[in-house]
Order: C-alpha cells, then sequence, then structure tokens
C-alpha cells in the first residue's frame, strides 16, 4: 500500500507543470503555423508572469485568512481546467482572429493563459496539499514534478520536433519549383534548412498532455479518497487541529511526572529544538530561514526562467543533436536528482551553499556559451559537445537537489512554509523571466547563428 501511494504521488506531481513543458518543447512545430511566428515564446514568458496572480491570491489568502482557504477544491478545480483547457489546444490553437488591422493566434494565446495559471497555481497548492501525507511522500511528489518535464521531452523526440537537414540551395529550390530566384545562391554552394514533417501533428501532441492531466486528477482523487492511502495520511491532525490537542495532552502528561524525569526527558532535546523563530514550528533561525528562501528564489530563476531562456543559443551552435541531448539529459536530471535526495537528504546548510555556487558555475559556462553564440567556445570539436550537454546536465542536477532538499526542510516546518515555498519559486521564476525577457527579446544581445551556414573560426 506504500508502493500505491508512492504511485500515485508521482503521478500528481507529474501533472504540476507537464502543461507548460509540453507547450516549451513543441515550439517548433507550432511556430511556422502560427502569425506571430518566434515571437510566441516572448507572448508566453509574459502569459505566465500574468498567471502569478493565481498563486498570489492563494498565498494571500494564506496570510491575511489562515486556515480559510482549502487547497483541494482549489487543486480539483485549477486540474479540472488543466484536462479543459489542454483538450481544446488540440483543435483550436492554428484558429486565427482578425484584431487591430492584423491576425492574432488570440485562443492559442488565451489557452496557453489558462495552461499557466493552472501550473503557476500548483506550486502554492500541491506542495501544502502533500503535508497530508508522510515526509517520505514529499521526494516522490518532486520526482513527479521533474517527470512533467522529462514525459513532454521524450515524447516531442518520438514526435521528431525540430529536426533539420541541411539541403543545397538548388536542390531545395528545383523541388519548391524557384530555380530563378535561387540559383545564384545554389552556385555559390549555399545550404538551406529544411525541418523533417513530424511523425505526428501537435494536435496528437495536445490529446496527450490532456491525458496526462486526466492522469493526474485520476491520482488526486485516489489521494483523497482511497482506503489504502487513507491510513498513510498520519497528518490529517495538522488540517483538523488534532495535532494541537495531541500536543497539549503530551505536555499535560509531561507536567505530572516527577521533576526529575521531566528533566531527563527534555533536557538534551528541548535546548536543540526550543523555536528560533516565529515562522512555522520554529526550528530554524530567522537568518536561516532568510538563506533558504533567497537560495530558493536563485536557484528557480536560473532553472525555470534564466538558462532556459537561452538554451537554444547555448547548444544549437553545436548541432541539433548536441541541443536536444542536452535538452533530454536535463529533463532526465531532473528526477534522477528527487531519487537521489529520497535516499540522500542531507539537510545541512552548508552543502546547500556549495551546491548553489557549483549549480551556478555550471550556470555560467552556459550563459558564457549563449552570449558568444553564434560562436561559442570549442564550437567544431567533439569536447565542446560534450561539455555543453554535461553543463547543462549537471546544472539541472545540483540545482534540483538543492530545491527538493530545501522542500524537505520547509515541509518540516509545517504547512504554511511549504505555501510561502511555492510562492518564494513563482517570485524567483518570475524575477529570472523578467529580467532575461528584454535581454533577449527586446535588446537581443545573443545571437542565433544559421544551423546549416554559420562559418566560425577554429
Amino acid at each position: 500500500m506504500t508502493l500505491l501511494t508512492h504511485v500515485l504521488a508521482c503521478l500528481f506531481g507529474m501533472g504540476s507543470w507537464v502543461a507548460i513543458n509540453g507547450m516549451w518543447v513543441e515550439l517548433p512545430l507550432i511556430v511556422p503555423e502560427i502569425p506571430e511566428g518566434w515571437y510566441l515564446p516572448s507572448y508566453l514568458t509574459v502569459l505566465i508572469q500574468m498567471a502569478n496572480a493565481g498563486p498570489l491570491f492563494v498565498t494571500l489568502m494564506h496570510r491575511f485568512r489562515p486556515g480559510k482557504l482549502d487547497e483541494r477544491p482549489v487543486i480539483y478545480s485549477i486540474v479540472g481546467l488543466g484536462v479543459v483547457a489542454t483538450f481544446l489546444l488540440a483543435f483550436f490553437w492554428k484558429h486565427t482572429v482578425p484584431l487591430a488591422g492584423a491576425t492574432h493566434s488570440v485562443p492559442l494565446l488565451v489557452l496557453c493563459f489558462l495552461i499557466s495559471v493552472v501550473d503557476c497555481t500548483s506550486s502554492v497548492t500541491f506542495l501544502p496539499f502533500m503535508m497530508r501525507l508522510g515526509p517520505q511522500y514529499l521526494t516522490t511528489y518532486f520526482v513527479g514534478e521533474g517527470v512533467s518535464g522529462l514525459v513532454p521531452a521524450v515524447v516531442a523526440l518520438v514526435q521528431g520536433v525540430g529536426v533539420v537537414h541541411c539541403r543545397n540551395a538548388t536542390v531545395a529550390s528545383l523541388a519548391n519549383g524557384t530555380l530563378g530566384v535561387n540559383a545564384t545562391v545554389g552556385a555559390s554552394g549555399e545550404l538551406q534548412a529544411q525541418y523533417q514533417p513530424a511523425n505526428f501533428s501537435a494536435q496528437v501532441f495536445f490529446l496527450f498532455l490532456s491525458a496526462m492531466m486526466v492522469v493526474c486528477l485520476a491520482a488526486f482523487l485516489l489521494l483523497n479518497h482511497h482506503p489504502a492511502v487513507a491510513r498513510e495520511r498520519k497528518c490529517e491532525l495538522y488540517f483538523n487541529g488534532g495535532l494541537a490537542e495531541e500536543k497539549s495532552h503530551q505536555a499535560l502528561s509531561l507536567s505530572h511526572r516527577p521533576q526529575e524525569e521531566k528533566a531527563m526527558i527534555s533536557s538534551p532535546d528541548s535546548h536543540r529544538r526550543a523555536r528560533r523563530s516565529s515562522f512555522g514550528t520554529g526550528f530554524y533561525s530567522g537568518p536561516e530561514l532568510a538563506f533558504i528562501f533567497v537560495v530558493l528564489a536563485w536557484v528557480n530563476a536560473l532553472t525555470n526562467a534564466v538558462l532556459p531562456s537561452v538554451q537554444s543559443y547555448s547548444c544549437l551552435p553545436y548541432g541539433n543533436q548536441a541541443y536536444h541531448l542536452a535538452a533530454t539529459m536535463a529533463a532526465v536530471a531532473n528526477p534522477v536528482a528527487c531519487f537521489i535526495a529520497m535516499f540522500l537528504p542531507l539537510r545541512s546548510m552548508v552543502l546547500i551553499g556549495l551546491l548553489t555556487i557549483v549549480g551556478t558555475g555550471f550556470g555560467t559556462y552556459i550563459m558564457a556559451m549563449a552570449a558568444l553564440s553564434p560562436c561559442p567556445l570549442l564550437v567544431h570539436s567533439v569536447s565542446g559537445t560534450a561539455l555543453i550537454v554535461i553543463a547543462w546536465m549537471l546544472f539541472v542536477l545540483t540545482l534540483s537537489y538543492v530545491k527538493v532538499i530545501i522542500g524537505v526542510i520547509l515541509r518540516d516546518e509545517g504547512h504554511s512554509a511549504l505555501v510561502w515555498c511555492g510562492a518564494v519559486v513563482q517570485l524567483g521564476s518570475m524575477l529570472g523571466a523578467l529580467s532575461m525577457f528584454p535581454l533577449v527579446s527586446v535588446y537581443g544581445l545573443f545571437k542565433s547563428g544559421d544551423p546549416c551556414n554559420t562559418k566560425c573560426t577554429k
């Protein structure tokens, strides 16, 4: 029965970010078919930040009306909305609407906003819900959250998203019946990038995402109502006020013990576990909690916004194979980090700080290669390709481990700590996205090369 709960917790976590992750990996197929073109990633970034109104509302409710908002109805609502929105995407993502003298993909943008609300709000509702289960299931939830990025990436690889072949421009012109226009280009030996058709359509992919959200909803239903899982909900007392009652009984029984026995029971542990702050259980001091939340915001800014916004610039100069391999290995590294944390949950502030520095170092290398695009270091060598793939994998592995350990630490601090954990995750992601949006989309500081014609000196 414990295995069943672990599986359900993983499937539940898998629905947290699967819709938005699926949108990102499907962009190469969507972009050529819509009027927004490659401006869509910028629009998607803005929509995700607007969707933070959802987690902001939940956080404010917990702050000013504690105990009044039950996560379970909110989760039912947002997961149901995710099922409907991804299902409608399958049929309306190509539809355009005339607006202000131009055509725009209004249905696509509206539905993207709705799934952004779903995924952003999951950060401040899914985690607090996991307080109802034992602490061992929180790590399993994080594994599922990591898999929510891996599964769409693997399906996109099977689909053949973004596979490009270089053809001589003259041959391509003959195939397209436009030899007269491009004959001079072909004579110069220039190559033309041609994207291969996908193995199945974007409609099928969006229906798959909708099915994933249905699985998440079913897992949540079973976590709430399956009799075997009900026996695992040892933390339910926390929400029913039973925990406070149990502690008062323990305190009452302790007060009736002889003075020597009370000293023996409380002396070594009471000093170590005395309240050191007014937050949560008070086990961690104010400076320690500030450090934890700053690291959490920094790590999520890097992993959710800053580095993903330049992934194509850092990897594509090394070839499409390097790009897809880096994306896949990074997606694999996330759940692997969660598995490591499941067996080695090292709650050390020093370790968290060291791993954050190491992960930031890998991120700095990735950012440097993106800044040097389209001619980064070792661009024509196998070692350069290996380095960028390994850098992405270790970047995600180290910082994902940090995120999971921080989640485990804050779970010990209580329900409100996990709410603030989700809020800080979204805050860090938002700040990272807002800082990178003008650099990438407005000022154009990062340059992309032609996959077939960019020439770099060795």
